[in-house]
């Protein structure tokens, strides 16, 4: 059951474009015991039927350019493949304080930045 609640909370967030992986990698590691890599891994298998339900979504809802999201693709899958051999060289323990920083360093500038509709 906890794996369903982990992977439902997971996908909402991710469907909403927020990034699954934050709550399902550390749910992963410290609720059911898996190493970094294995959760890495584990989420970036389950981001693609996420990603695409949430792509027929958001095209119907005409919230996708194409054009733009065809470019995102090609650098994102070069950036995948240069991620996935560093990470695949790394300990657990660097990867694992290297995913926890970003998330610090991600939730500061959150807490941090002025909200855009205010500006607007």
């Amino acid at each position: 059951m906890l794996l369903f609640f982990i992977g439902l909370v997971s996908g909402m967030l991710g469907g909403m474009g927020i990034g699954g992986g934050t709550i399902q990698i550390p749910s992963l590691i410290f609720l059911v015991g898996v190493s970094q890599h294995t959760a890495q891994g584990i989420n970036l298998a389950s981001f693609i039927p996420t990603a695409l339900a949430a792509i027929i979504v958001h095209s119907r809802n005409k919230r996708i350019r194409f054009k733009l999201a065809f470019q995102l693709v090609l650098s994102g899958t070069a950036g995948a493949l240069t991620g996935s051999l560093l990470a695949s060289c790394m300990s657990a323990s660097l990867l694992r304080k290297l995913f926890g920083g970003f998330l610090l360093v991600i939730g500061i500038y959150e807490l941090l930045r002025k909200d855009r509709k205010k500006e607007k």
